[in-house]
């Protein structure tokens, strides 16, 4: 069984050697590059914790500051282990959405201890900030990187496509999905119908109904953990 890896170069490499794992081979196709905003130095003294909804956000964060110690709350494990990894020692994962990740926040702090620090990119799912203001919170958004998307799919893995030598393509996000669609569009694929589109969330697969898919499969929870299983539930049923 071979999967498609859609994800950034920095962010791949864990769940195709998870796949590896599974028995599963990975056939990394980013369709998302991230750059990191430059000349940006944080101070976060002035902050109770800081708010990760990603780890590209933890990766851009860790070339603006050397302060660790700061509580970190994460939207998922991923980005979790990605702070941790960058040396953070106080680090909590929602282990799930922008939605469970606000949640974790109101269990756990209180507004008059301080702001908030949101690092993120040029673009953010869901309303973090406006959730959390409804709290008493105040937010800060710290833009640290941009995400610029594929322009083609490379000719490879369009070769593999219509060679049907791709049985699952794994969509992390909805923009990715939609990327998705309209690369495979331009590379002149008209159907999809002998692979299986496994997805992180079902606003995910809302996004990646451009083409016949042979399948949706999506996670019962949004976290990778959740996505492998999929993955490997739909392998060995």
């Amino acid at each position: 069984m071979r999967i498609a890896v859609t994800r950034p170069a920095e962010d791949a490499q864990p769940l195709a050697a998870a796949l590896r794992d599974m028995g599963v081979e990975p056939v990394l196709e980013p369709l998302m590059f991230i750059e990191n905003v430059s000349g940006v130095i944080l101070n976060l003294g002035s902050y109770q914790a800081l708010l990760i909804t990603s780890a590209n956000g933890v990766r851009a964060l860790a070339a603006c500051t050397t302060e660790q110690n700061i509580k970190v709350f994460a939207v998922g494990d991923a980005s979790a282990q990605a702070a941790e990894k960058a040396g953070f020692q106080n680090v909590e994962s929602a282990a799930g959405n922008v939605e469970t990740l606000a949640r974790l926040v109101v269990d756990h702090l209180t507004p008059a201890d301080g702001p908030l620090l949101h690092v993120a990119g040029t673009r953010v799912a869901g309303d973090l900030a406006g959730q959390l203001s409804q709290e008493g919170f105040e937010v800060k958004r710290e833009v640290l990187y941009r995400a610029r998307f594929a322009e083609q799919l490379s000719p490879e893995f369009v070769r593999k496509i219509e060679a049907e030598d791709i049985d699952g393509v794994a969509l992390f996000s909805p923009r990715t999905a939609t990327a998705f669609i309209e690369l495979a569009q331009k590379a002149g694929i008209i159907t999809l119908d002998k692979v299986t589109a496994f997805c992180l969330s079902q606003a995910v697969a809302d996004q990646a109904v451009g083409l016949s898919w042979r399948d949706f499969i999506v996670a019962d929870s949004p976290d990778q953990g959740s996505l492998l299983h999929a993955i490997r539930s739909f392998e060995n049923p």
